[in-house]
């Protein structure tokens, strides 16, 4: 951005943080936020973004992404996804494991200039089988769990690193139950590091995954469909996911091909239960649909009646606390991290991972991200 000054005019500027909530200008000069005034004049500054109509938010934070674009079958591109849903942090959540994390790296994480943030899968290859035609859960092989190699890939990249991922469920670990869980367990444990569990459908059940998880540890999947729902048949919140959150597990959306239905969403909402972390699980097999995008997915939330603010919290302050990233503020001096998108009103259908539609009245549309490197607009 060097020296040039972007003024975001006539947005509605939103961050719970702070406790903002008005229509307001922001400039922004040298990667920070210079000023923030009801109305500034357009000539202060050497570019302008059209915010009138939109919401104006600390960047949003995409904690479950698959952006391995090229080094695996199911990465989708870093920079046209960021664009597509005003992202300003991207968090790839396993795809590359210890043997394939530097191609990650060098490759797809240094040139993006989005941030990328990335899970290390404690599986030596990550998620490498997942495809429309080939289906292997990395899991399932317990020779491929690699504790020690993963330890070292931490070790050496603190700076990229943010934590562990591991898949369990019959198609990511078959009849092996928890045991990759237990082995991802150790590794986090040894690295001071919060672990993602991607739980799909039993062996394990869902109570026999959040019972192990830590304070800080991440279930993502968290409102998937039966037969491994976080409720009961009887439509109460089981005992054991309410035991995880009073103990500090954060439950994460990870939206995903399959992995997230309209009627447990509906059931938890309705017994109280918002999730912390609101995110897509964008991958090549469900970027057209039904995950689209992170916008797509908050737009799920606002139309089951999650308020605002709320929901704004759990895509920009939660994940990041999550993962212990920098702090991004709609303050004087902050750092330009800001997300800029609109409200739109019209039907807009929606579609869950489980078959279930949903017709919308309103809906999120990406006008731009900004950040130290620029602003990328769709």
């Amino acid at each position: 951005m060097a020296a040039d000054t972007v003024l975001i005019k006539g947005g509605r500027l939103l961050d719970p943080q702070v406790g903002l909530d008005c229509v307001a200008d922001v400039t922004i000069r040298e990667g920070r936020i210079s000023q923030i005034a009801p109305d500034i004049a357009a000539s202060v500054a050497d570019s302008v973004v059209d915010a009138s109509g939109a919401l104006v938010t600390p960047s949003l934070v995409d904690l479950h992404t698959h952006v391995y674009w090229g080094g695996t079958s199911l990465g989708v591109d870093p920079l046209a996804y960021a664009r597509a849903s005003s992202v300003g942090l991207l968090v790839d959540a396993g795809s590359a494991g210890p043997g394939n994390y530097p191609g990650f790296l060098s490759h797809v994480i240094a040139p993006c200039p989005i941030p990328i943030k990335a899970f290390l899968h404690v599986s030596f290859a990550g998620i490498f089988g997942f495809s429309e035609h080939v289906l292997v859960g990395e899991s399932e092989e317990i020779r491929l769990l690699a504790p020690r190699d993963a330890l070292r890939v931490i070790e050496a990249h603190p700076e990229h690193i943010c934590g562990l991922k591991v898949r369990v469920g019959q198609y990511a670990s078959g009849t092996n139950g928890a045991e990759a869980l237990e082995i991802a367990l150790s590794v986090a444990e040894a690295a001071s590091l919060p672990l993602m569990a991607h739980i799909d459908y039993p062996p394990p059940s869902y109570e026999d995954v959040v019972r192990q998880l830590r304070p800080g540890d991440i279930l993502t999947h968290a409102f998937h469909p039966p037969p491994n729902a976080p409720h009961t048949v009887a439509g109460e919140v089981k005992k054991a996911v309410l035991d995880a959150r009073d103990r500090g597990v954060l439950f994460d959306i990870g939206h995903g091909r399959a992995s997230f239905s309209f009627e447990t969403a509906e059931k938890m909402l309705d017994l109280g239960f918002l999730p912390d972390i609101i995110s897509s699980d964008v991958h090549a097999l469900c970027i057209d649909g039904p995950a689209f995008n992170l916008l797509d997915t908050m737009s799920k939330f606002l139309h089951l009646g999650v308020p605002l603010a709320e929901f704004v919290s759990a895509t920009t302050e939660t994940p990041r606390r999550a993962i212990q990233a920098p702090t991004a503020k709609l303050e004087v001096g902050a750092k330009a991290d800001v997300s800029v998108f609109q409200l739109m009103s019209g039907r807009h259908d929606l579609v869950d991972g489980n078959g279930g539609t949903r017709r919308a009245n309103s809906y999120f549309e990406p006008r731009a991200v900004i950040s130290k490197k620029g602003v990328f607009a769709p």
